[in-house]
């Protein structure tokens, strides 16, 4: 049954009018307790994950637990219909474990905490905030064990617990915890640091509630909440069709030899009602690659989407998710049966943005299509103990190519979260044996558009205590798709140069490889799709990129231009190349360029990748690929 709320003051909170100067103020203000909520956590974390980096996910919900602002919503709602207690005045829940919270989060090193907000004894809102850990015991170091076939291999599972009883802290409880963890002071620090962060954001309701009135801030969340599902009842009639479109795509590989999985979706409209249908999914993976997407949580995803492309004045939120209807099959990648793995969930999240920026995209491809490139979080682990004998630990995100689209060319070497920051090479350097020989993009590794894709970076990293280290990363084996003519962006790769000189290629998953001080590793990630025809890209614009060293002059030539001897656009030699290359390709660009098939990838991996290919996934224990593949 659903979780319980005891109030001492049981006065119901009233819909009111509220004149729109009041509305924008309250607006705003939790617009910037949501960013206090984040400076709070910067200042008061230890791990570079979130200190640094920033993974972490800051909201304030009403009372139904519907974010009204934050970055990352969703997981409140589908927290409370699994939590079976009281939530009383004081209490504050921790929970990772996606299968006790019907997927608030959706792998085990997300800690998330909740805190309901009272004001005189009544419930007034909420906040809560999410921080990916360093460390979560398990298999591995960074506990994302590419092996691992179910959860209880993951780490330690946290359910719904009261992390705060009224007010006081469950000692006991932490402590247990935090001794199942490799990294315990880090992880009690980020602890601390979300629990402040969703008291001061608390606080801050309180004050708004003090200042206006509790009727009036409920009645404003309603009025924010409103305000978006107007915005995107519009959006969703202006752009989703009814007639369907379908798109699939792939995850390469899942780090134990087989692969690639499909992700296959079907929109369609009905009314002002945008349905998307999972159905031709594969199976759940017998490996951690599988993604628990709760259905809210994708309708966070395609709000977040399209709003960002459609109109980013739109105060995002979960007021529309009524317009939404998800429809995710049990038993398969999205939707994997307890007790699958999840550690790798990564993988999938990042290609279901190409999946849906291509099903919303395809019907109005000059306004809102992206090429591929939200592809994947890199991560590099790196662990052992140093020359003074004490145990270091590296949990790290990088970036790849973000892809061309309608506005422009796609940023080089960027996240694929706004939100998220590179860790300074300064501080890796200062607090773990390591040296950056290389940070930079990778020139030509963007797709080929008259609006570019973004190149992914290459980042040397230089060993300097012996230790192990695993790799999480995508996009090796099939291509981020360029659009309306644009190419497709370059793969990643992983090059490990060892101490003696010998080399060694690294699949984009793989764990526990042992290095040794003074072995360097190339870590190069995927450039993002390119969009429209680069024979349309402006000769200067091409010459520029050269100059910057985004470009060779070898690769001006994929734009149909000739850079001469003194760097110079040859605009006879330009027109001529152009003019070659458009009489010998189809007169009608495609609208998708994937690149080869999958089995002209497979044929040609070893060669082209210096790795074996995957073979046909098997799905032992759960149901066959659906007769649609």
């Amino acid at each position: 049954m659903p979780a319980k709320i005891i109030q001492t003051n049981n006065t119901p909170l009233q819909k009111i009018e509220v004149d729109g100067v009041t509305v924008d103020l309250i607006e705003n203000a939790l617009k910037n307790a949501r960013v206090e909520m984040d400076a709070v956590l910067f200042r008061t974390a230890m791990s570079p994950g979130i200190r640094e980096q920033g993974d972490c996910f800051p909201m304030i919900a009403n009372v139904e637990g519907k974010m009204v602002v934050g970055q990352f919503g969703s997981f409140i709602g589908p927290f409370l219909q699994a939590y079976d207690a009281e939530i009383e005045e004081g209490d504050i829940i921790l929970t990772n474990d996606p299968y006790m919270c019907n997927a608030a989060v959706s792998h085990l090193p997300d800690w998330v905490v909740l805190v309901p907000v009272f004001k005189d004894g009544r419930h007034i809102a909420w906040s809560a905030m999410f921080g990916h850990m360093t460390d979560n015991g398990g298999m591995v170091p960074g506990s994302i064990p590419i092996e691992a076939t179910t959860i209880y291999q993951e780490g330690i599972r946290i359910p719904p617990i009261k992390l705060y009883r009224k007010g006081e802290l469950q000692s006991d409880m932490l402590e247990l915890i935090l001794h199942n963890v490799r990294t315990k002071e880090w992880n009690r620090f980020d602890l601390n640091a979300l629990v402040a962060a969703c008291n001061t954001a608390a606080r801050r309701c309180v004050d708004l509630a003090e200042r206006f009135g509790d009727d009036v801030l409920f009645s404003t969340m309603e009025i924010m909440l409103q305000r978006n599902h107007a915005a995107m009842k519009f959006i969703i009639e202006a752009f989703i069709p009814e007639e369907p479109r379908e798109f699939e795509d792939y995850i390469c590989d899942d780090g134990m030899g087989m692969g690639p999985y499909r992700i296959k979706c079907r929109m369609w409209r009905e009314g002002s009602v945008a349905i998307f249908d999972f159905d031709g999914t594969d199976p759940q993976a017998q490996s951690s690659v599988n993604f628990f997407l709760n259905e809210d949580m994708f309708k966070m995803f395609f709000g977040s989407f399209t709003i960002n492309v459609v109109d980013p004045q739109i105060v995002f939120n979960d007021g529309f998710y009524d317009l939404v209807d998800v429809r995710i099959p049990e038993g398969t990648l999205l939707k994997p049966r307890f007790p699958a793995a999840l550690s790798g969930r990564t993988h999938a999240l990042g290609r279901i943005f190409d999946v849906l920026g291509a099903l919303l995209g395809m019907g109005a491809p000059e306004q809102m299509l992206n090429a591929a490139g939200f592809s994947d979080s890199p991560h590099l682990f790196y662990s052992g103990y140093d020359d003074k004998g004490e145990w270091f630990q590296l949990f790290q995100i990088g970036f790849g190519g973000i892809p061309g689209r309608p506005i422009g060319d796609g940023p080089d070497g960027h996240s694929l979260w706004p939100g998220f920051t590179n860790v300074p090479n300064e501080f890796i350097e200062s607090y773990f044996p390591l040296r950056i020989e290389r940070y930079e993009t990778i020139p030509d590794s963007g797709g080929a558009g008259l609006h570019r894709g973004g190149n992914g970076l290459s980042i040397a990293y230089r060993f300097l205590c012996d230790g192990h280290i695993g790799i999480h990363d995508e996009r090796w084996l099939t291509y981020p798709y360029g659009v309306l003519g644009g190419e497709t962006g370059m793969r990643s790769s992983k090059r490990l140069v060892r101490v003696d000189g010998s080399e060694q290629w690294l699949p984009a998953k793989v764990e526990g490889v042992k290095v040794c001080k003074g072995d360097l590793l190339y870590f190069n990630t995927w450039g993002g799709g390119g969009w429209g025809d680069p024979l349309t890209r402006d000769p200067q614009l091409v010459r520029t990129d050269v100059d910057r060293r985004l470009m060779t002059s070898e690769g001006a030539r994929r734009y149909g231009v000739v850079i001469d001897d003194a760097g110079q656009v040859d605009a006879a030699a330009t027109e001529a190349l152009r003019a070659e290359m458009a009489a010998a390709r189809p007169a009608d660009l495609p609208l998708f360029n994937l690149g080869p098939g999958i089995e002209a990838i497979r044929a040609r991996c070893e060669s082209e990748t210096h790795l074996p290919a995957p073979v046909a996934p098997t799905f032992t224990g759960v149901a066959a690929r659906s007769s649609a593949a």
